[in-house]
């Protein structure tokens, strides 16, 4: 099958990448070959019309904003006060940087931890080649889940898209160093259409200033450097600051202790993506509240 204009530009662009990302991108495209043959962009667009609507996975991180601006009272969707921490829990079998993160992996338990957790909504990695996951995953969580799912994913293309919404995700990762703007554009665009978020990860000032131009609503500042690997929750204290009233913050990786959620709501962050510190915790029930807690 021929390469699609968006394949074509994104190998065009893959040199430019770090070398991680160069290499998980490089496999996802040869999987969306695979998915191209196996159900046409058609049938998929077909499946999405036959989905629920999707769940508003920014409003179930943004009560406190949400709440504010319309007047409602001081409580949030799960009953606390507006001033609330809210998590993404994800669901994350292993990692090309560290190896296997849970060895007993069961959907149906860590659900059922982080449900009784608190959890806001809910990130399922579903990279297949580097991550362990798949999309599956995803679409046994929807039957078991109330709360919104993000697929978290290394997304590049319009198929991808409708792959997720036709899969049950309420909304999708993009991120801007894998991205040119045109398509960034296009793909935030796309997901609206489809009644999902984008949650459009940046790294540095230029990543957000470029996510913003683009239209980014929700943004993730990814505290991991994709290059050295190093994290530092610093990116996102450093971050925070410029991001405009109407836009949403998540920080996301290396979030650890009640200690790191202080210091991050005092720049102004009240939503967190919590994974491998969860998926590591013996009980991540009790692990996830104690990071609810903090404040």
């Amino acid at each position: 099958m021929p390469e699609s204009r968006y394949e074509s530009r994104f190998k065009a662009r893959s040199a430019e990448l770090p070398s991680i990302l160069r290499t998980i991108l490089a496999d996802k495209a040869a999987r969306l070959q695979d998915s191209r043959r196996r159900i046409p962009q058609g049938d998929l667009q077909r499946l999405c019309r036959d989905q629920p609507p999707p769940r508003n996975f920014r409003h179930a991180l943004d009560t406190r904003q949400d709440a504010a601006n319309s007047g409602a009272p001081a409580e949030s969707h799960a009953g606390g006060t507006l001033d609330t921490t809210a998590i993404i829990a994800e669901f994350k079998r292993r990692s090309p940087s560290r190896g296997v993160i849970r060895p007993q992996f069961d959907l149906a338990e860590i659900h059922k931890a982080y449900e009784r957790g608190g959890a806001d909504a809910y990130s399922v990695l579903t990279e297949e080649d580097h991550f362990g996951g798949s999309l599956s995953d995803l679409q046994v969580l929807r039957n078991m889940a109330e709360l919104p799912l993000l697929r978290k994913d290394f997304l590049f293309d319009p198929y991808q898209i409708y792959e997720s919404r036709a899969a049950g995700a309420d909304a999708v990762l993009l991120i801007v160093a894998a991205l040119e703007d045109r398509r960034l554009g296009e793909l935030i665009a796309l997901s609206r259409e489809l009644s999902m978020e984008a949650l459009v990860e940046v790294h540095c000032a230029a990543e957000l200033h470029r996510a913003l131009a683009c239209g980014a609503r929700l943004v993730g500042i990814n505290n991991r450097d994709l290059h050295s690997f190093q994290v530092d929750i610093a990116v996102s204290l450093e971050l925070a600051g410029s991001l405009p009233g109407h836009v949403t913050g998540v920080s996301e990786s290396g979030i650890r202790t009640p200690e790191d959620i202080r210091r991050l709501r005092g720049a102004g962050i009240r939503a967190f993506l919590v994974g491998e510190h969860l998926m590591r915790a013996q009980d991540p029930e009790i692990e996830l509240r104690r990071l609810k807690g903090s404040p």
